[in-house]
């Protein structure tokens, strides 16, 4: 007869997770019994808010939830801001945490890591917190726990065990999972909108991040309609290269005035929330007088008015609207819309921000259909503004939605071990680094091909500009950051400094990928402090 701990892993085998992040300790020692021979990875990360955006990258990657294990107290307190994360941008994560004793809860014992009500702490977070309080109360809150990822709009979630459960008897039933019943698209509502569509004279498509696994029915119905694509952040890499595609922010003037130019505007996975729609903070949104809205989220879809709202899944509804537009005949191919839009929103971002987005295309040229992963820094920046990725799904960061740094580097992680074949670029600064900067021993330790670029300019240079424009005095915006080169000798890493230079960062880029194991690149990045001559190229080859 096996454990409650060791029925857990059991259950999560036969839901299909292959890969846990966590920190082993005492409050969690009956899950360990039980996973040592389930064939589940374990990846142990330098602190449990890396096991949370290693999860997270994981989950964005592979389309499967991302699952942490972690302690009672400081443990599931350290992975709020992950979850938080992944609760701002739909990404399934279960975070499965032990509990003191059942009868001592709520008491204020001073027992270790106590907490007055952690459950309630975890609810401002998570879509659902489940205790299971005995045996039989493991199935059902496995059930409440995986249900979002399988209907509605996913996020984070947890399951505690109390430390006087985990261990006792547990007799596992029989049968077979149940599996999520589908809801079935209603087709009065695909025919509205395949009619407002047929009879829009400029249509435009609006993708977001629940359009990413969408891409070739997307494509397809942005040829059909003849209709620009506009990708959110999270979106980039839909429509790489296609004349339709418009791989800018919809904050940008040049590309609201091609949304508000349009007779019907199609937004399909997108929440429309103000880090895209309004990423100046300008108070105001663009106009969409003729909206369908298209979210597998029912509460989502009421928080804008719309003309037409549809609830299901992005490839299901994509698909029924095509079969329904076969045989039409766009009246306007929508291409010379999207690329007077593509040039005015490039130009529009200013010179800085162009050089940047240059950097960027050299580095997707030098290494196709990479994942790039990113923290809040001056070129994510860019490319969240302007940039059209190779590979639906290949670019996120954590510079839109929570906004949380130190995220870039064990996402990149968790991205890596989910698509083990994909080459990884993380990209973060030296600021946002050194929030986890340690997690690259995590990437040591599993030999993963990662190539770390961090882009030093020596400080909070963008809180520090932003502070100067509103007339603040800057304070604490200069942090010394540690030698990179060190850092990576000390890692076991290769190691480049370079400047910020499209050339330069293409010869790097290429020489990283000859070798195995995770590797750092240094940026010199230019400021009013410190500058770099461009083109200068400094490698170490030391190997440890």
């Amino acid at each position: 007869m096996t454990s409650i701990g060791e029925a857990l892993v059991s259950q999560l085998v036969k839901r299909n997770v292959d890969t846990v992040f966590g920190i082993p300790g005492v409050h969690t020692v009956e899950l360990y019994r039980g996973l040592a021979m389930s064939g589940i990875r374990h990846v142990t990360p330098r602190h449990e808010q890396g096991a949370g955006f290693m999860a997270d990258g994981y989950a964005r990657t592979s389309g499967k939830p991302g699952v942490a294990f972690v302690i009672t107290g400081p443990g599931l307190y350290n992975t709020l801001t992950a979850m938080g994360q992944a609760r701002a941008d739909s990404v399934p994560m279960l975070v499965i945490s032990g509990v003191n004793v059942q009868s001592s809860l709520g008491k204020g014992l001073g027992h270790l890591h106590e907490l007055p009500d952690q459950q309630a702490m975890v609810q401002t977070v998570a879509l659902k917190s489940e205790r299971i309080k005995n045996a039989a109360g493991l199935l059902p809150a496995l059930e409440q726990a995986f249900e979002p990822f399988h209907s509605g709009r996913p996020g984070p979630t947890h399951i505690e065990i109390p430390l006087d459960v985990a261990g006792t008897k547990y007799s596992e039933p029989i049968g077979a999972l149940e599996q999520p019943a589908c809801s079935e698209l209603d087709p009065d509502m695909i025919r509205k909108a395949v009619d407002l569509l047929a009879g829009a004279k400029a249509p435009l498509v609006l993708a977001g991040g629940g359009a990413k696994w969408a891409a070739s029915p997307l494509r397809e119905l942005a040829e059909t309609l003849g209709a620009p694509v506009v990708q959110t952040v999270n979106a980039r890499g839909l429509m790489h290269g296609h004349p339709l595609g418009v791989p800018a922010s919809p904050s940008l003037k040049a590309v609201r005035e091609l949304i508000e130019s349009s007779g019907v505007v199609l937004a399909i996975g997108t929440e429309l929330g103000q880090t895209d729609f309004d990423m100046y903070a300008t108070g105001t949104m663009v106009t969409m007088p003729s909206l369908i809205r298209i979210d597998l989220c029912p509460e989502q879809l009421v928080r804008h008015e719309a003309a037409l709202a549809i609830v299901g899944d992005a490839v299901e509804v994509v698909e029924a609207l095509l079969a329904g537009l076969e045989g039409y005949t766009p009246t306007d191919t929508g291409a010379l819309r999207a690329e007077a839009a593509r040039i005015a929103a490039f130009e529009e971002i200013g010179p800085e921000m162009r050089a940047l987005c240059d950097f960027l295309q050299a580095m997707r040229e030098a290494v196709p259909n990479a994942l790039m992963v990113g923290d809040s820094v001056y070129p994510i920046y860019a490319g969240n503004l302007y940039y059209d990725h190779d590979r639906p799904g290949g670019w996120f960061n954590a510079a839109t939605g929570f906004g949380a740094l130190g995220y870039g580097i064990p996402a990149a992680i968790g991205a890596a071990i989910a698509e083990p074949d994909a080459p990884v670029i993380c990209i973060v600064g030296d600021g946002g680094a050194q929030f986890s900067l340690p997690e690259m021993m995590c990437a040591v330790d599993e030999k993963l091909p990662i190539t770390f670029l961090i882009w030093n300019n020596f400080g909070y240079q963008e809180i520090a500009t932003s502070m100067q424009a509103s007339g603040v005095s800057v304070v604490g915006c200069n942090p010394t950051p540690p030698d990179f080169e060190h850092i990576a000798h000390s890692f076991g890493m290769q190691f480049w400094r370079i400047g910020a230079d499209p050339e330069a960062v293409t010869e790097t880029l290429k020489l990283a990928q000859n070798h195995n194991g995770p590797r750092l690149i240094e940026v010199r990045a230019p400021n009013k402090s410190h500058s770099t001559p461009r083109k200068q190229i400094q490698m170490t080859n030391r190997l440890l």
